[in-house]
């Protein structure tokens, strides 16, 4: 049998259909941020300051969910709630005796488990307890910096892993200009050791270097804290072929020998080929003396009517 598809009828439906639809460009990707069957106080301030740095791509659901992630039955659940708030990146926090304050990071394709990261969080310090000067407070909509310190980002695994969770999580729409205005702070991580990571949130100071470029100081504006790695699990090979692939490049057809100039706009090329003037044949007959010999006729047929009145009169 034939499956019947059925067309949203209202404006609404439609519109928001196409917000969720894939497309050659991605747009930011949202983060879904859940609460565990358990949480500590810890964790509950950390769920928040992940909600506010990411408050305008970030659904937080502050209820209680017994979800294991590292099994097939919390693949399930966190796959619905995926497809139900359209994220392709969640968080979920959960505090028990064998892992305390255990945070899990994770990606989707296709609202389908792409990866996992679980990290225990140490040593943490929230915004609060950092004294600095208000005016420095990153706006909502800055791009952030990244910062990763430590040869470990690069040869181990684990770390390689967290980077690109890192990088997913926080660094929002990617875009190919911006106002450096919009540039005001920095996330730095510091590989410690093969398992453990500092993690803080810096704003940026700009003062006068004497130069055009200013000197840049970092002030530490929170959160921070350790992540030690405790599990984490790679894509499928066949998975993550299929979440590379990319559509081909819908380049226009280049148009030959035109080109666009900042000053003069659009400027194009003729192409002349050489004219050879030399091996032009010439017309046997020129037409200069076609018309000397015209004009040397019209003179002599003017003059054969007075010739015969001569003769006429003289007889």
């Amino acid at each position: 049998m034939m499956m019947k598809i059925r067309t949203p009828s209202k404006g609404r439906i439609r519109r928001e259909l196409e917000k969720r639809a894939p497309k050659l460009v991605e747009t930011g990707k949202k983060t879904l941020i859940l609460h565990g069957t358990k949480t500590s106080n810890v964790l509950n301030a950390i769920l928040s300051q992940i909600h506010h740095l990411k408050r305008n791509d970030s659904v937080r659901f502050t209820r209680k969910n017994d979800i294991k992630p590292f099994e097939s039955s919390g693949e399930t659940s966190l796959e619905f709630f995926s497809v139900k708030t359209d994220c392709s990146i969640f968080v979920l926090g959960s505090h028990s005796k064998k892992r305390p304050n255990n945070l899990v990071f994770g990606r989707t394709y296709d609202h389908h488990i792409y990866d996992l990261v679980e990290v225990g969080v140490e040593n943490f310090k929230s915004t609060e307890s950092f004294s600095y000067d208000k005016k420095l407070t990153p706006h909502v909509a800055s791009k952030p910096f990244f910062a990763f310190i430590g040869e470990g980002f690069e040869s181990v695994e684990e770390l390689k892993h967290l980077k690109e969770v890192l990088l997913d999580l926080f660094r929002g729409e990617v875009v190919t200009n911006m106002n450096l205005a919009g540039l005001d702070r920095v996330y730095v991580c510091t590989a410690v050791s093969s398992n453990r990571v500092f993690f803080t949130h810096c704003a940026m100071r700009l003062k006068k270097s004497g130069t055009i470029v200013p000197r840049m100081e970092l002030v530490e504006v929170g959160p921070s804290m350790d992540l030690v790695i405790r599990r984490h699990r790679l894509p499928d090979d066949s998975l993550k072929k299929e979440a590379m692939k990319q559509a081909p490049e819908s380049t226009k057809k280049k148009v030959k020998n035109v080109t666009k100039d900042a000053i003069e706009g659009k400027i194009g090329k003729i192409y002349i080929p050489n004219q050879m003037v030399g091996s032009v044949p010439l017309p046997n007959k020129a037409k200069g003396l076609k018309r000397e010999r015209r004009e040397a006729k019209m003179k002599g047929e003017g003059s054969k009517p007075a010739e015969k009145k001569q003769k006429q009169d003289s007889d």
